[in-house]
């Protein structure tokens, strides 16, 4: 493997939680041929069928597949791990007793009088095929030399005759480690530089180089995600077709969800901002289709089933949700910071970082159970008075008076209202930032700021970059699908005498 890169880590195992979140999805779409009783009667594009168990089994094969194609896509930090066994567990349990019978076994070989060298010539045998397969097809002239020097026919002539070197050997093979493998490894290549005994060097060997394979892993994944972006939409959209052919009610609450956006649009207007009329407005696909995925941004998880071709993103929605809602918040307090102070605070060097990090730290636990908003907006405006009081005073200006700041700690508490003036408003000045970076990410055109967001660009530039990028490659891969539904469902509310 290349030296020149090194690469990331990810944040915990990931390829557990793809599992998991593959194994998930299917409990959830695979339901009952007939309509569960709280999602009302919908109608049937084909009469029900029953499915058998090895039909099951390969669509849960399926699905997980398209799982972790799907992960390795759109997150940017996946990497493969290496699999930890539960403690105590049977496998875990038979794997450490087979591996120390192994390594006992060559203990007793090699302190045989003469040493007998049938395992470590296997071993040897192995670790020049893992060394081999490090290589790219330019490294001629190092495959030769593994080749010549792990000569595995010589080398067990060389042991039936007790000329075998294997002192020699490992510390070629060392050396040639510390040339293929990745920076990130070069601890652990001086670190078998220092052992002496060959028992434990050789386990060493084994342990460095699993981790180089999942290195190689790893930076294969890195090189080739750019051209795999078509390849993987085109195989996760031929899988869910695979799904849905067994599962024909597998679209129902994807349906159910541009459905009750396209109501929603008709009765705010077309742009959200006129009155509902008697001729419902038209609306455009793509309208409607991303103001649906930012109605995910307001979801109700706990109530409402998510949609299915959005199901194994829903975690990741969850999480721009919570930011996008802490961004809200703060961006609210310091709107009425500086609204109700005024002149005097405006422009002071300093002063908007210093308020930011302040209500950045009372407020970064909102999305935990054990979080208490009230006491956190009160704690939060006392502590602005008190820095807004020692700011004013340093400048020459009047302190806070009892009343200015008993008026700035309500209207900071009164933000933990939903219908709060100054949240809506925030609210929806990130939410028309958020759509309009969709709509303009094709063009790679960054929207302007709103107005009393620029202390949270970075953040709020961020959360666009992440939503445009899962909502693009969504709507690369289900696209078909959306607009059979889009179809369906526009033309039916534009008809004479129809409902929307």
């Amino acid at each position: 493997m290349p030296k020149e890169a090194d690469h990331p880590k990810g944040e915990g195992d990931e390829k557990e939680k793809t599992q998991d979140l593959s194994e998930d999805m299917v409990r959830k779409r695979v339901r009952a041929n007939t309509p569960s009783p709280n999602r009302g009667i919908t109608p049937q594009a084909s009469p029900p069928r029953f499915v058998s168990v090895d039909e099951l089994l390969e669509t849960a094969k399926g699905v997980n597949n398209m799982a972790l194609a799907h992960e390795i896509m759109v997150n940017q930090d996946f990497q493969v791990k290496p699999t930890e066994l539960p403690e105590g567990s049977l496998e875990r349990k038979v794997k450490e007793i087979m591996h120390k019978a192994f390594w006992d076994c060559l203990e007793v070989q090699l302190s045989e009088n003469p040493p007998s060298y049938a395992h470590a010539v296997k071993l040897l045998a192995e670790i020049k095929e893992t060394l081999l397969s490090f290589l790219l097809p330019s490294h001629g002239r190092l495959r030769s030399h593994i080749e010549e020097v792990l000569d595995i026919p010589l080398i067990q002539q060389q042991a039936e005759n007790g000329a075998v070197d294997i002192s020699r050997l490992s510390h070629f093979i060392v050396g040639m480690m510390g040339s293929l493998c990745a920076p990130c490894r070069d601890e652990d290549i001086k670190k078998l530089k220092e052992i002496t005994d060959m028992l434990p060097l050789l386990k060493k060997i084994f342990s460095v180089l699993d981790l180089m394979k999942l290195d190689m892993a790893n930076f294969a994944l890195t090189s080739i995600r750019p051209h795999l972006l078509q390849q993987s939409a085109e195989y996760e959209r031929n899988k869910f077709q695979e799904f849905l052919e067994k599962q024909p009610n597998a679209l129902d609450l994807t349906e159910k969800w541009l459905e009750d956006t396209v109501r929603r649009l008709r009765e705010a207007g077309a742009d959200g901002s006129t009155a509902a009329s008697a001729d419902p407005p038209s609306l455009l696909p793509l309208t409607v289709h991303n103001q649906a995925y930012l109605r995910l941004l307001r979801w109700d998880h706990s109530s409402e089933p998510f949609p299915e071709t959005v199901l194994m993103d829903q975690e990741r929605f969850q999480e721009m949700s919570q930011e996008v809602g802490r961004l809200v918040l703060l961006s609210s307090v310091l709107l009425i910071v500086y609204t109700t102070t005024g002149e005097a605070i405006s422009g002071l060097p300093g002063l908007m970082d210093t308020l930011k990090n302040t209500v950045s730290a009372l407020l970064a636990d909102t999305h935990t159970l054990s979080f208490s908003m009230e006491e956190a907006l009160a704690t939060t405006g006392e502590k602005l008075c008190v820095e807004l009081k020692k700011c004013l005073t340093q400048h020459g200006h009047a302190a806070f008076s009892t009343d200015q700041s008993s008026a700035l700690i309500g209207q900071i508490s009164a933000t933990i209202q939903p219908d709060n003036t100054v949240r809506k408003l925030m609210e929806s000045r990130i939410h028309s930032y958020l759509l309009t970076s969709l709509e303009s990410s094709q063009r790679n055109t960054p929207p302007p700021l709103p107005g009393g967001l620029a202390p949270f660009s970075r953040e709020l530039k961020e959360v666009a970059v992440r939503f445009s990028r899962l909502v693009n490659f969504n709507k690369l891969v289900f696209s078909p699908f959306y607009q059979k539904i889009l179809q369906k469902v526009l033309t039916a509310g534009e008809s004479p005498g129809t409902e929307p």
